[in-house]
């Protein structure tokens, strides 16, 4: 039994891609870029603890809840096969257990905030457990899973200034069509499998447009990080994250233009370095404010 422990550890963070830090890395950005900007560049430690927390909860909670929906599909899509849901390696009673479990944490850590963000943690929650049932009936769950990561920005203003005000839309609005964009790239890795067996997602929506469209948004992407610079008046630096960020906007369209399974995948990754990117410009654009 002690022996069978580690093994079924492994599982839990296979099932909650605690495995795979990208996830909840990709939340984390631009809820950080929220928590900064509304806080002036002087975030309080203990809402900086919550959020990191949060994050991490939020997302592994998401990914149980994606891979219930997805236990009937996952087995035949090369990329997810061993899903241990999708194998059999842990029952859908036990995955419920670890996601009762995870949403019981976020739901301490919104305790320590204000009545304001516990209410929006309750649409955060909504978007995160329908996420996975989007791919059932429309082309855009891409759009669902931006709302649901871009959810910790109106939360963290609600937190800091008890309210929620118009730039933190554009904030959330910008990071929205960022999701959407590296989603894409990452539906592009399955595409061939979902059409066979009737997953739908943007990736086959926009078919060979693909990469005009991701393109497309990635421009508008920038055109947003740059109005948030100007809305919140932040100095050079912040333009020079934002530089970077478009250098790897035109690295990743580079890497998808053969439409390749492992290059599509690295263009996911890289989103990575975008979130760092943006979030120091942000450090580095609000010293004069704080």
């Amino acid at each position: 039994m002690a022996q069978q422990i580690p093994e079924k550890l492994k599982l839990y963070a296979q099932l909650t891609r605690l495995n795979r830090p990208i996830g909840w890395l990709l939340v984390l950005w631009p809820t950080l870029w929220g928590l900064w900007l509304a806080s002036e560049g002087v975030p309080r430690l203990d809402l900086l603890l919550i959020y990191a927390l949060g994050a991490i909860v939020m997302r592994s909670a998401g990914c149980v809840i994606n891979d219930y929906a997805d236990r009937h599909f996952d087995g035949h899509v090369k990329r997810t096969q061993d899903r241990p849901l999708a194998t059999g390696k842990i029952h859908v009673s036990e995955a419920w257990a670890v996601f009762a479990t995870l949403i019981f944490l976020a739901f301490i850590l919104v305790l320590l905030t204000n009545t304001l963000t516990l209410l929006l943690s309750l649409g955060g929650l909504a978007l995160a457990c329908s996420y996975p049932f989007m791919k059932r009936y429309t082309h855009l769950p891409q759009v669902v899973l931006g709302a649901a990561f871009a959810w910790g920005i109106p939360m963290a203003f609600a937190s800091v200034r008890n309210e929620v005000p118009a730039e933190a839309w554009l904030i959330y609005f910008t990071v929205l069509l960022w999701t959407v964009v590296y989603d894409t790239f990452y539906a592009m890795v399955d595409r061939d499998d979902d059409v066979r067996i009737g997953i739908k997602s943007t990736a086959v929506l926009f078919g060979d447009q693909d990469r005009v469209i991701t393109a497309t948004l990635q421009i508008l992407v920038v055109f947003g990080l740059v109005m948030i610079g100007q809305r919140f008046e932040l100095n050079s630096g912040y333009y020079l994250g934002v530089a970077v960020a478009a250098g790897l906007f035109i690295y990743q369209q580079r890497l998808i233009r053969y439409r390749q399974r492992g290059p599509c995948f690295s263009a996911f990754l890289n989103n990575n370095w975008v979130g760092v990117a943006v979030f120091a410009g942000i450090i580095v654009g609000t010293i004069q404010l704080g």
